[in-house]
């Protein structure tokens, strides 16, 4: 076993590309659940955006125009979500476990005759002095425009719940929906917004995968990070920044496994793969007893009576 070649710096930025993937479908599910929503299909509208995302890429030469499709290819599985449980009052939890079963055998199908295949690569900001800083440069510079643009997300979800009327709209229809149609707002509107956004958020954290992270299509690939976004909602008590500091340390506990396999480490190679899972969920039980936060509403079928 040598962890002399485990380079602190390098293991701390490569925890950041790791996180991304599951901050980015986390935000997303988090202001689903904060309109009342609540929808385990988040492992489907993953793997839908890692296709989607992955074959644009490649067919047009272009990672951007790659991750706009994989946004749209989430919201539209969402949108499918959208309808059943807000149009036809169909069961939340059914439904989202339906479209993650949907997802997987779409993108399987999809992806046939991708696996192989290499996506166009996409540039990192240069942000010249500040990338060559000891420590803090190859840390928190040099990253690419999506690990920032998942920040950026989380600030702005952040801001809008805490300080907007649009967040005061969202949090009062999921805390009471009933309340929330008496009082004028359209429930199943503001649901099925959210529920969009949800979708393009879990379709940019399924591409950031198979574009950023993983530059290759495999079936399955998501490889679980969509329940486990699932999970660290629920851990974070559903608040933004929360959601960023789990990501974090499930990315952290993922990149240090790896290292550890690499340093043969002697441990078994099972017990280290299926660590990260064992620690969120330790992490989960331990956290996640006050439910105080919980919006009223949550996976409750709204019906409006009139």
């Amino acid at each position: 076993m040598d962890l002399s070649g485990i380079n602190p710096v390098l293991l701390i930025a490569s925890l950041m590309v790791a996180a991304t993937p599951l901050l980015l479908a986390a935000i997303g599910e988090l202001v689903v659940e904060k309109a009342g929503v609540l929808n385990l299909g988040v492992e489907g509208m993953m793997i839908t955006g890692a296709i989607s995302g992955f074959a644009v890429a490649v067919e047009t030469g272009s990672p951007w125009l790659g991750f706009l499709a994989a946004a749209a290819g989430g919201a539209l599985l969402s949108a499918l979500f959208a309808l059943l449980t807000q149009v036809a009052l169909a069961n939340h939890v059914a439904s989202g476990l339906a479209l993650t079963l949907f997802g997987l055998g779409l993108s399987a199908l999809i992806g046939q005759s991708y696996g192989g295949q290499k996506p166009p690569a996409m540039a990192k900001i240069d942000l010249g002095p500040l990338t060559d800083l000891p420590v803090v440069g190859p840390i928190l510079f040099g990253h690419d425009p999506i690990l920032y643009l998942g920040i950026a997300i989380v600030a702005a979800v952040w801001a809008l719940l805490k300080f907007t009327r649009l967040g005061l709209i969202l949090r009062a229809v999921g805390e009471n929906h009933e309340a929330a149609h008496a009082l004028g707002y359209k429930v199943v509107r503001i649901r099925v917004l959210a529920i969009l956004f949800g979708g393009a958020c879990a379709g940019l954290g399924g591409a950031y995968i198979s574009l950023i992270r993983v530059p290759q299509w495999t079936d399955g690939m998501t490889a679980g990070v969509g329940w486990i976004a699932l999970a660290l909602v629920v851990f974070a008590s559903w608040k933004p920044w929360r959601v960023l500091a789990g990501a974090y340390l499930f990315g952290g506990v993922t990149v240090l496994q790896l290292n550890l396999q690499a340093a043969g480490i002697a441990i078994p190679v099972e017990y280290l793969s299926m660590s990260p899972y064992v620690i969120t969920v330790i992490v989960l039980v331990i956290l996640s007893r006050d439910k105080s936060s919980a919006p009223g509403s949550l996976g409750r079928i709204f019906h409006a009576s009139s």
